[in-house]
This record gives C-alpha cells, sequence and structure tokens, in this order.
C-alpha cells in the first residue's frame, strides 16, 4: 500500500498525459503539454540514481526542493520578528533603509528589546546634557613620521572589493563617501575605475594578492604601488592581514570569473585561476611589516599607512608591539576587524569559529597599545557590525578612534538580506557581475543614499554623546554603559572588561593573563615562546 501511495502522483500524472494525447480526454495543449514534461520528469526521476529522494519519490520528491529553496524569503518575511534575524534583525535593516531614504528613524510605542533579557545593553544619561550639534566629528590619522596626514569621517565604508561587488555599487558607494564627505576603503581588489570615477576618498588596501601593485611573479611591485599611491584620491593606505569573514584563510578567483576589466583593475591574466595566498610573501616577521610599512610610507609620498586585521593568536599582535618598540616604527593606524563575518562568502566553519569578535579584539588591542606606550603614535579603527550611532558609541568607548561598516553601506544601497552574495544572482544588483542584475541600481540615486545614512548614523553618535553630558564621542568610556547580565543584574562595561593604564605592560603587567601574553611574545618573529 506504501508502494502504491507515493508513486500513486506520478501514476496519475502518466494517466492523464496518456488520456489527453489519444484524446479521451478534452484538454488544452497547454495543459497537456505541462504534464508531458511532468511525466518525462517523474521517467528520468525513476531511473535516475543520483537523487534518492526523488528516485523514491518521482514529482513529489522535487516538493522539498522547492520549500527549501524559498524557506529564507518565508522566514524573513513571514517567521521572525522584528528583532530576530541573522546577521542584522529587521529593525536594525529598517532603520538604515528610513536614514537612507531620509524618512523619519523614530520607533513609537516603545522598545520591542526586552530589557530584561541577557545581553541587553544601554547607555546611561546624565541630568545635565550638552547640545554638541556642532562637534567636529573627524579625527586627524597621521603620526610624525607621516607628511601627508588625513582628517577622517568618524565613520568609513569598510572594504569591499570590485568583483565582489558590481561597478554600479562601487561607484554608488564612492560617489555617495564624495557627496558625504567620508572615505571608502577599495577591499584588496585594487583601484577600478569605478572608484576613480566616483571621487570620493579612498583607502587602498594591498591585500596578499597584492592587487594593483602586482609583479608577474605575484609579489609586490614598488613601482606599480608609487603610481597609483600618488593619485590624489588615495589618502590612506592599509595592508590587510586578515579580514573577519575568513581569518586565516586565503582565496582564489577562477579564471572564469577575471573579466578583461577585473584582469585590468587588479593586474593579472585575462581568464586564469588567481590566487589570493593566506599570508604576505613581502614579509616574515613583525619586524618585516614594519619595515613594509615605513616603504609604503616613503613611496606613496608621506600618506598614512597602517594595517588590518581580525585578531587571533594574542601574542602575535604582541609581538608586533614588542617590534615597534625596538624599532621606533610606528603604523599610523591599525584597523580592527571582527569574526562577525562580512560581505565576502567564507566556508561556514571560519565564519562561525574562527577569530576574535569586534569588541573583544577592540579591546584587546586597546590594552595592548595603551600597555606598551604606543597609543598616542596610532590610531585605531574599528570595522565590523555597525548599523547605528549606539554601536559606534560603543567601539568609541571600548578603544577605537573612528569605525567602518561595510553591510550598513550595503544596505543603504537597498540589499535585502537575501544572502546571495557569492551565487551572483543578487536581486538587487550589489553583489554581482550580471550586467542585466546591474542596471537596476541606479547610481544616482543610492549614491545619495549612501550620503544619507551616513550623515544620520554620525548624527546619532554625536547626539547620543551629548545626552551622556559630554562633548565629544571620543571621550565616551566604558563606565557609561551598562550591559545585563541576568533578568536581576546588570554590570558597567568597565567591570566587564578590563583596562590596562598607559605604560602598564612595559612596567610588569598586574593581571597573570597579561603577563603571559606579554611574556610569550617576541618582536623577531610571531613564533610563541614557551612559558
Amino acid at each position: 500500500m506504501v508502494f502504491a501511495i507515493r508513486y500513486l502522483p506520478f501514476a496519475a500524472v502518466v494517466l492523464l498525459t496518456a488520456a489527453g494525447g489519444l484524446g479521451v480526454l478534452s484538454m488544452p495543449n497547454l495543459l497537456l503539454a505541462v504534464l508531458g514534461v511532468l511525466s518525462a520528469v517523474g521517467m528520468y526521476d525513476l531511473v535516475q540514481q543520483r537523487h534518492s529522494l526523488t528516485h523514491i519519490y518521482p514529482l513529489v520528491g522535487h516538493l522539498r526542493r522547492l520549500a527549501e529553496s524559498v524557506r529564507p524569503q518565508i522566514h524573513q518575511y513571514f517567521v521572525e520578528s522584528d528583532i530576530e534575524g541573522k546577521p542584522y534583525d529587521r529593525n536594525q535593516r529598517s532603520l538604515i533603509y528610513q536614514r537612507a531614504k531620509q524618512q523619519t528613524s523614530s520607533h513609537p510605542f516603545g522598545t520591542e528589546r526586552d530589557v530584561l533579557s541577557n545581553g541587553y545593553e544601554w547607555v546611561n544619561h546624565s541630568l545635565v546634557p550638552k547640545h554638541v550639534e556642532h562637534v567636529e566629528s573627524t579625527v586627524q590619522i597621521g603620526n610624525a613620521s607621516c607628511s601627508a596626514p588625513y582628517r577622517s569621517s568618524m565613520l568609513n565604508i569598510s572594504a569591499m572589493s570590485f568583483g565582489s561587488l558590481s561597478a554600479a555599487a562601487i561607484e554608488a558607494l564612492n560617489r555617495g563617501a564624495a557627496l558625504g564627505g567620508f572615505a571608502h576603503d577599495t577591499g584588496e581588489g585594487a583601484i577600478s575605475p569605478y572608484h576613480e570615477s566616483g571621487k570620493g576618498d579612498l583607502i587602498w588596501e594591498i591585500g596578499t594578492g597584492y592587487f594593483g601593485c602586482r609583479a608577474a611573479d605575484g609579489g609586490f611591485d614598488p613601482d606599480l604601488f608609487q603610481a597609483k599611491a600618488k593619485l590624489p584620491q588615495v589618502k590612506m593606505v592599509e595592508i590587510k592581514l586578515s579580514q573577519g569573514a575568513k581569518p586565516g584563510h586565503g582565496g582564489l578567483l577562477p579564471g572564469a570569473k577575471v573579466t578583461a576589466e577585473i584582469a585590468a583593475t587588479r593586474g593579472i591574466p585575462v581568464a586564469q585561476d588567481c590566487l589570493s595566498p593566506a599570508h604576505h610573501q613581502t614579509f616574515s616577521t613583525p619586524q618585516g611589516l614594519l619595515d613594509f610599512v615605513a616603504q609604503l610610507r616613503t613611496l606613496s609620498g608621506g600618506k598614512p599607512v597602517g594595517f588590518k586585521l581580525c585578531i587571533g593568536h594574542r601574542w602575535e599582535f604582541m609581538a608586533i608591539c614588542k617590534a615597534m618598540l625596538a624599532s621606533k616604527i610606528y603604523p599610523d593606524f591599525i584597523v580592527i576587524d571582527g569574526n562577525e563575518g562580512g560581505t565576502g562568502a567564507a566556508p561556514v566553519e571560519f565564519t562561525d569559529h574562527v577569530g576574535t569578535p569586534l569588541r573583544d579584539g577592540l579591546l584587546f588591542a586597546r590594552n595592548a597599545l595603551v600597555g606598551c606606550g604606543l597609543k598616542e603614535h596610532i590610531r585605531l579603527g574599528a570595522s565590523g557590525k555597525i548599523a547605528s550611532g549606539f554601536d559606534m558609541a560603543v567601539c568609541m568607548a571600548l578603544g577605537a578612534d573612528w569605525c567602518n561598516a561595510a553591510r550598513g553601506f550595503m544596505f543603504a544601497l537597498g540589499c535585502l538580506q537575501s544572502q546571495h552574495c557569492h551565487t551572483n544572482h543578487c536581486p538587487v544588483g550589489i553583489a554581482t557581475q550580471d550586467p542585466m542584475r546591474q542596471r537596476g541600481l541606479d547610481i544616482g540615486d543610492k549614491s545619495q543614499r549612501v550620503a544619507n545614512f551616513h550623515e544620520a548614523t554620525v548624527k546619532a553618535l554625536v547626539e547620543i554623546t551629548g545626552a551622556v553630558g559630554l562633548s565629544h564621542p571620543h571621550e565616551l568610556q566604558p563606565h557609561h554603559f551598562f550591559h545585563r547580565s541576568s533578568s536581576r543584574e546588570s554590570i558597567l562595561l568597565s567591570e566587564t572588561y578590563q583596562l590596562l593604564a598607559p605604560g602598564e605592560l612595559l612596567e610588569g603587567p598586574r593581571s597573570p593573563a597579561w603577563e603571559r601574553i606579554w611574556g610569550r611574545a617576541s618582536a623577531d618573529n610571531f613564533s610563541r615562546i614557551s612559558n
């Protein structure tokens, strides 16, 4: 009986097709054609052995595939609540959409957040708030070795490469940066014509593939770098050591995706596989990294040079700090990326379980630099899940001088969080190289939305600062924020996170944990010293 029931839909389709074809039943030709196709599919299901489900359940087994294909959309639009979605919930996305369109982002009838749930956070306000509407919301980046410092916005566009994003998306982002007076990180895919046509300030990211300054053997070409780095549009240079989406993981761009345009931008052969190694070839030691920083600073004409990383082995970062102390070579900035992931598709194991989350990594870097007496030479950036002024405020309190956002600006472009970034089938023309899909992205309209989102988010940060009773976002500290640890207890972030005093590591750390990390680091290499 079970055997007969599972074959019943297929048998019914075959019988109806036969009856229609023989004229026993009268039916439109279109319906007969559809039944014929279904019969053919069912017959193929019976003979194929690759898919067990459709072999055992011909025709009916395909319903599961259909349900699976629409499940994410059904869940996002009809099942999840406004505060449950991941990576960004509906309220976060709506906030960005509203600010990008210059619509009111006020929320009626109170918060939807459970203020008694573990993890809920808030900032304490003052009874004597300040009006800081005209506060300077920029930060100067460039230490004493830098002859062309850059005054950066406190919120910039994080690294997203041409190739990962469409030409239309890159141009819209860069035009938005020009309109709003902030910077656009190129990502490791080099400076494309669409970056240049937007006229916005650029942070040129140099990854392990050295795209845009790549020699024939895949190494670094100083002459190619110098020619591009001296472009007036390039304001800073960022060496990518690792990224939050897949730290410690290289990449391969298949030859089929290496179009003539991408090849020209990256400096690679057309239609050939292109490898981005997991680590740099130009240096392999902490001192080698700092020498590379100094070399790029000279070649760029004195522009700020720094590096970006997701914190991994902590002694490796401490080794860089020790090398700074020994050589007196300081990067102008360091950007900390969080393992929360980003626009780049990555293996699930890396997205979920490799690398340090942004807050932990940012606080660690802040403590390491302050504890070594190095923070006065180096600006610290936070690159991660930034959607609101509150997100920025927490990062500022934990040591950031400015913030970078990627997905927030993608939402401003119209991203739906369909999570098809790696398929080339982005429904809104952002993460795709399909020319027809890109045509749906209006560059002029979307660039204005990018600028609108930036302006409103920085304004929200400034308003929070005033509500706390402070005059500038850089005055925010962990003791201004509370974190709920249970329904009955909440603690200050200053009680959750340990802050090192200036020079504490040099004098001998009071914390045994910091003493162990400090003792394991060597300025000569990234290897751990046993202790």
